[in-house]
C-alpha cells in the first residue's frame, strides 16, 4: 500500500498538465446542484471524507454539492442508486472498497459490477484498520498474539462490523498470513462491537483506526497493529502488523474515491477530476483528513481504475480462501 500511494501521488502530478484543457472541455457543466451519495449513515469514515471535500468541491464547481446518506446493505443501496442514475455528472458516489468491489464477491444478490458500472473520477486516499484486543489477553504484541492463537486454535475470537466488510476481510487476511484459527464474530455495527470489546466479551476486534484511536489513547484496549504495511502518521506508536514476521504480508486499508455512473461523458469526468485534485491539495482539507487517519494520494481516473482492479483481485483471493458468503 505504501508503494502504491507513492506511485499514485507521483503520477497525479503529471495529470496537472491537462487540467486547464479538461476544465474547459466540460462546457457548461454543472448548471444545477450535484448530489454526492454516501452509502452509509452519517458519522462514518466515508461520510467524513465526503463532508470534508463537498463544500470545497461545490465552490470550485460553482454549484452546491449536496450529501445524500443512503445507509444499508454494506453501502450497496447507495452504490446501486448511482449505477442507475442518469450519467450526466449530477449524481456521484463517494465510493469505498466495500460497495465497489467486495459486495459482489460475497453476495450473489448484488447485480452491479463496480469496475464496469461505475466510472472512477479521483482516488482520495486510504485509512488503515487496526487489530485491537481486550486488556485481559496475555499477549503483549502481535508476535505473542499469533503464538497464543496458534497454541489454542479457535479459542480466540475477533469481531468485525459484519460479514463481507473490509474489517472482516482484514481479519481473515491476518488469519491467513499468520496461519491461525481465530473465530469471527460479526456485529451489525462498530458501536456494539466496541462495547463488547471494552467489556471483555470479545477477545479481539478489527476496527477503522479513527474509531479505535480514542480507546487506544485512553488505554482501554491494546493495539496490536495497523493493517497497512506502514505505521499511520496519526498513530506513530502503533506498529504495523507487517512488522511482525508472521504477518509481513498484511497490507490492506479502507480506501475512498469519487465515482460516477459508468457512461458519464469523459469531459465531465475530467472536469470533476481537475476540481477534486485542487480540493485535495488544499492544506485545510488535507489536515482534516489526516486527523481522521486518511492518507491523501489523489490520482486521475486511469490510475484510480487500475488501483480498484488490483484491490478487487486482492479481495477476491481473501474471499475465496476464507469462503466468505453473505
Amino acid at each position: 500500500m505504501k508503494t502504491l500511494l507513492r506511485v499514485l501521488a507521483a503520477a497525479s502530478v503529471a495529470s496537472c498538465a491537462f487540467a486547464t484543457a479538461s476544465a474547459s472541455a466540460a462546457g457548461g457543466y454543472p448548471t444545477k446542484p450535484v448530489t454526492l451519495v454516501v452509502g452509509y449513515t452519517a458519522g462514518g469514515s466515508v461520510d467524513l471524507v465526503a463532508r470534508t471535500v463537498a463544500p470545497e468541491l461545490g465552490k470550485r464547481l460553482g454549484q452546491s454539492v449536496v450529501i445524500e446518506n443512503l445507509g444499508g446493505a454494506g453501502g450497496t443501496i447507495g452504490a446501486q442508486k448511482v449505477v442507475k442514475a442518469e450519467a450526466d455528472g449530477y449524481t456521484l458516489l463517494m465510493g469505498s472498497g466495500s460497495e465497489v468491489s467486495i459486495a459482489r464477491l460475497t453476495n450473489p444478490a448484488v447485480r452491479y459490477d463496480g469496475e464496469k458500472d461505475l466510472a472512477p473520477i479521483t482516488f482520495v486516499g486510504t485509512q488503515p484498520m487496526v487489530l485491537v484486543g481486550k486488556l485481559q489477553l496475555p499477549a503483549k504484541d502481535a508476535g505473542e498474539l499469533i503464538a497464543l492463537a496458534g497454541a489454542k486454535p479457535g479459542a480466540l475470537s475477533y469481531a468485525s462490523s459484519g460479514v463481507g466488510t473490509p474489517l472482516n476481510l482484514a481479519g481473515e487476511l491476518i488469519k491467513q498470513q499468520g496461519k491461525v484459527n481465530i473465530t469471527h464474530v460479526p456485529y451489525k455495527g462498530a458501536s456494539a462491537m466496541a462495547t463488547d470489546l471494552l467489556g471483555g466479551q470479545i477477545d479481539l476486534a478489527v476496527m477503522v483506526l479513527s474509531s479505535a484511536l480514542p480507546h487506544i489513547q485512553a488505554g482501554r484496549v491494546r493495539a496490536y497493529g495497523v493493517t497497512e504495511n506502514k505505521r499511520a502518521s496519526v498513530a506513530p506508536n502503533v506498529p504495523a502488523l507487517a512488522e511482525t514476521p508472521a504477518l509481513k504480508g498484511v497490507d490492506m486499508g479502507v480506501w475512498f474515491g469519487l465515482m460516477a455512473p459508468g457512461a458519464t461523458p469523459r469531459s465531465v469526468i475530467d472536469r470533476l477530476n481537475t476540481e477534486m485534485q485542487a480540493v485535495l491539495a488544499m492544506p485545510d482539507v488535507r489536515k482534516k483528513l489526516a486527523e481522521a487517519g486518511v492518507e491523501v494520494a489523489p490520482a486521475n481516473p486511469a490510475q484510480f481504475a487500475a488501483f480498484v482492479k488490483r484491490e478487487t483481485a486482492k479481495y477476491r483471493t481473501i474471499v475465496q480462501t476464507a469462503d466468505i458468503r453473505q
